[in-house]
C-alpha cells in the first residue's frame, strides 16, 4: 500500500491532523531485521500491527469496492457481485464479456494504487448450476462447488478446504505437543473450545462429513499425545472413549448440520 494514497483516503473521513500524524508514525514504524538492522518501510503497513487490517480494509474500500460499485457495475449488462474480505475477493458476472472487460480493467485500477494481483491466486472460470461437477474454487477456508441435492436438483455446496483441514489438524498437534502435561480437566476444557471454534466457523449445510472427520482425526491425535504424558501408556481406546465422553468432547460431533 502506498502511504500517500492511504493518507489521502483517510482524509476523506478524518479531519483531525493529530490522528493523521499518528497514523503516519505507525506506517513508518521501524522493523527490526534478524541482523539487528532497522528497516523503515516506504509502503505497506506494520507486519503484525494491530492497526494494519483496518488500514488495509480502508485502502481496498477506496481502491476496489467503490470503483466496482460506481464504475464497473453500471457498465455491465448483467448481474454482478463482489465479495471481499481484507485482500481476498471474488467477483461474479452473469455474462462472460462483462467478466473479460473487468479483468482487463482491474490490473490498471490496482496499478494506479501501486497494488498487483497474485498470479497464482487469480483465475477466471465458469461457475453455475448448469455445469454441475465442473469448476470449483477455494475462498476463506471453504471449497465452493456445484453438486446435486437429494432430489437430484443442482445445489451449491461449501466444504472445508483441504489445506485448511490439514492446517487445523497440524496446529492442534503442535498445541498438544506443548500442552499435553496440563491437568486433564484444563486440557480437555481447552480442547473442547478448539473443537467448538472449528465447528462454529465450518458448521454449514453440506459440510457435516468433513466436520465429523475433523473430530475423528483430532481425537486420534489427542489419544496419541495423552499416551505420551508418561512412560506408561495412559489409555487404551475404550478408556479414551470413556474419557472424551466424560469431558464432553463427544458432544462436539456435528449432529444438526444437514448431510
Amino acid at each position: 500500500m502506498d502511504h500517500d494514497w492511504l493518507i489521502r483516503m483517510l482524509e476523506q473521513r478524518i479531519a483531525d491532523r493529530k490522528i493523521l500524524r499518528l497514523i503516519r508514525k505507525w506506517l513508518k514504524a521501524g522493523i527490526l531485521e534478524p541482523d539487528l538492522t532497522m528497516l523503515h518501510p516506504e509502503t505497506g503497513t506494520p507486519q503484525g500491527g494491530i492497526v494494519s487490517p483496518i488500514l488495509a480494509n480502508i485502502y481496498l474500500h477506496y481502491a476496489l469496492d467503490l470503483w466496482f460499485e460506481h464504475i464497473v457495475k453500471p457498465k455491465c449488462r448483467g448481474r454482478v457481485i463482489i465479495v471481499r474480505y481484507v485482500d481476498d475477493f471474488v467477483c461474479a458476472f452473469q455474462y462472460h464479456d462483462d467478466a473479460a472487460k473487468f479483468q482487463q480493467a482491474l490490473e490498471g485500477r490496482l496499478g494506479k494504487f501501486k497494488l498487483s494481483l497474485a498470479p497464482e491466486k487469480t483465475r477466471s472460470f465458469r461457475f453455475n448450476r448448469f455445469f454441475v461437477g465442473g469448476e470449483k474454487f477455494d475462498f476463506l477456508g471453504f471449497t465452493y462447488r456445484w453438486g446435486k441435492n437429494s432430489k437430484g436438483n443442482p445445489q451449491g455446496w461449501r466444504q472445508t478446504a483441504k489445506d485448511r483441514f490439514r492446517r487445523a489438524l497440524r496446529r492442534l498437534k503442535e498445541w498438544l505437543r506443548k500442552a499435553r502435561n496440563l491437568p486433564m480437566k484444563e486440557l480437555m476444557k481447552t480442547l473442547k473450545s478448539k473443537y467448538r471454534g472449528h465447528r462454529n466457523y465450518y458448521g454449514v449445510v453440506g459440510n457435516k462429513n468433513l466436520l465429523d472427520s475433523f473430530v475423528f482425526f483430532a481425537n486420534g491425535i489427542v489419544f496419541k499425545w495423552l499416551n505420551r504424558r508418561s512412560q506408561r501408556k495412559s489409555y487404551n481406546w475404550e478408556g479414551f472413549r470413556q474419557a472424551i465422553k466424560y469431558y464432553g468432547l463427544e458432544e462436539e460431533k456435528i449432529e444438526k448440520i444437514a448431510a
